[in-house]
């Protein structure tokens, strides 16, 4: 009868066990000084030789002439272990029996003594399917059981172990099979059994198996029973891997930013029976692969999950940065998680390939950063595209340029709009500095003259007047100077002046609560008139009234004092009003007050 390659070519002492030389080495040591513990945890993942170095724990510990630590594998015990015909070692699976019920009848029974060897050994595999009662009812016979008896224990997930359960064994974890050992041991399983196995073959299928020998062995099988040589190409046409072209197809649409193509092989996909989550995690897949080959060319081989050869990859990461790689995994990753909860797959899976193709549509960071790299690299083919003349859009040829005509009057007809009308032509060459037209002068700026009072005492500050040159017109150029109507500095105009150099000092709440004011300087005072108490509350702060007090100190040049009170002000004269439509129409665009 046919018999399994994994179960055939499963090791039968410690020595055989490949990729766990940490445990079996401990294992083979405790057995051969008569050290071993009551309970053991194996911990791991799939096909890593859990349950098999199970076995052979409990095989070399019932041993009657061990070799080392590793059981003969000759002796009744042995045999009768190895065949099954012993009952003091039962193999137990706890996603069946993980109720109370059958741990209380397992602690029952474990305290006879065996009937044909020296010790009585449970193994439990998958133990993190015990219920929490189960637990509870295993822990007292694991914690003190009797001399004659022995647990291992054997889990996938760790972290479904209580930390009681944890306490009383001695924990091994079991790590991944390197694709190399994988490899090697395929190699020689292939040659034993006189399956043509080529090297890429078996180097493909390590990677597929995943640190899993088991996983290995049976592909191996699988893969034998199609007959011939089995090199890379007949591992992935026997596995149904060929679709992974596909996959390479359309993960090339996306790296070409090909939208259309990307949908419609999509479409295809979907058409054929393939499932949208599965075409995203194929995606995921392949963007891993691509950049890990970009970040770790020399050591990232055995990194790979060995679905898409070397040629592939080179082909689909040539010119492509690492960030975009990394953008495209992470909103696949994204995707893929968001296509649990979605109502309709295939929309959610199609946006997803629109914003793979086109990072602008993702409307976040990611898609300025997109635009920035573009325009970088336009700027960076700019004078290639100059110096050859091909236009920026591919598959296009350049406009040809037409030939210059003579210069001559077109007749355009009365009725014709402006913008139809024949702009005069630019002069090729600009004007030299002798012809160019003169600019036009700047006015004079105003200077001020000290008028002396006729009774001028040091308490009263001097009284400035501001003279100009006369100008022909008064404009944006020529603002109005600064007074009231008798020329005192303290009228409307000289306030509002004092109030704009304020604003560049204050922040613009405060700004706006100075519009709102009026002021005049009277024999050494500054009197703010507020509208009402609470814009004169919020102008009573030691910012306001020292900036106010340090920039009309600077106009008088002497010192004065600022007061804050609620009233309409003094009324401006007409002059005043006048000057200040002067002032306000000059801080307008094409707008002139004469």
């Amino acid at each position: 009868m046919y018999q399994a390659l994994y179960r055939k070519w499963r090791p039968k002492t410690f020595s055989d066990v490949i990729g766990q030389s940490h445990i079996t080495e401990t294992l083979k040591r405790q057995v051969a000084e008569g050290r071993t513990s009551h309970a053991y945890l194996f911990t791991g993942t799939r096909g890593t030789g859990k349950t098999t170095c199970a076995k052979i724990l409990a095989k070399a510990v019932n041993c009657e002439h061990p070799v080392d630590g590793d059981p003969c594998n000759q002796c009744p015990s042995c045999l009768g272990i190895e065949n099954g015909t012993f009952l003091d070692v039962l193999e137990l699976d706890a996603a069946s029996n993980n109720g109370v019920d059958q741990v209380r009848a397992l602690r029952d029974e474990a305290i006879y003594s065996p009937a044909n060897v020296k010790k009585r050994v449970y193994i439990v595999d998958e133990v993190h399917m015990l219920s929490v009662p189960a637990f509870n009812a295993l822990l007292k016979i694991l914690e003190e059981p009797p001399e004659h008896l022995m647990f291992i224990l054997a889990t996938t997930e760790l972290h479904k172990v209580p930390a009681t359960i944890l306490s009383r064994c001695q924990r091994y974890s079991f790590k991944r099979i390197t694709p190399q050992d994988v490899c090697r041991q395929l190699s020689f399983v292939a040659r034993q059994e006189s399956i043509n196995l080529q090297p890429d073959g078996a180097e493909l299928l390590s990677r597929l198996a995943d640190g899993a020998l088991r996983d290995g062995l049976s592909l191996l099988d699988q893969c034998a029973a199609a007959g011939g040589v089995i090199d890379a190409r007949t591992v992935l046409d026997v596995l149904g891997l060929a679709g992974n072209l596909q996959t390479a197809q359309l993960m090339d649409c996306v790296l070409r930013r090909d939208a259309k193509a990307a949908l419609l092989l999509m479409n295809q996909l979907y058409a054929g029976g393939k499932d949208v989550g599965a075409v995203l995690n194929e995606l995921s897949t392949l963007t891993r692969d691509l950049l890990l080959r970009r970040t770790a060319p020399e050591g990232g081989a055995a990194l790979l999950s060995g679905g898409f050869d070397g040629s592939t990859l080179d082909r689909l990461e040539k010119d492509v940065p690492g960030s975009r790689l990394l953008y495209l995994a992470t909103t696949l990753q994204q995707a893929t998680a968001d296509l649990y909860y979605s109502s309709n797959r295939r929309t959610d899976a199609e946006l997803c390939l629109l914003r793979l193709c086109d990072e602008t549509l993702s409307g976040d960071l990611s898609a300025l950063m997109a635009r920035v790299q573009r325009v970088e690299d336009t700027l960076e083919r700019l004078p290639a595209l100059l110096n050859s003349g091909i236009s920026e859009q591919p598959g296009k040829p350049a406009p040809a340029r037409p030939a210059a005509k003579p210069s001559s009057p077109v007749s355009v007809p009365a009725d014709s709009p402006p913008w139809d009308e024949e702009k005069p032509p630019l002069p090729q060459n600009p004007p030299l500095d002798d012809e160019r037209p003169p600019l036009p002068e700047e006015p004079p700026e105003p200077s001020f003259e000290r008028e002396p009072l006729a009774e001028e005492t040091t308490s009263t500050p001097s009284v400035w007047r501001e003279t100009a040159s006369p100008t022909p017109a008064m404009g944006p150029a020529n603002s109005a100077p600064a007074g009231n109507a008798s020329g005192a500095i303290g009228g409307a105009v000289w306030w509002r002046a004092l109030a704009e150099e304020c604003k560049g000092r204050l922040p613009p709440m405060y700004r706006a609560f100075l519009d709102k004011c009026r002021g005049e300087l009277k024999d050494g005072v500054v009197t703010v008139y507020a509208p009402d108490e609470i814009i004169r509350g919020r102008l009573d702060n030691d910012r306001v009234l020292g900036t106010l007090q340090e920039l009309s100190a600077l106009k008088v040049r002497g010192p004065v004092t600022v007061r804050l009170t609620v009233g309409s002000g003094p009324a401006s004269s007409p002059e005043d009003k006048l000057q200040g439509l002067i002032q306000m129409g000059s801080q307008l665009d094409n707008f002139t007050i004469q």
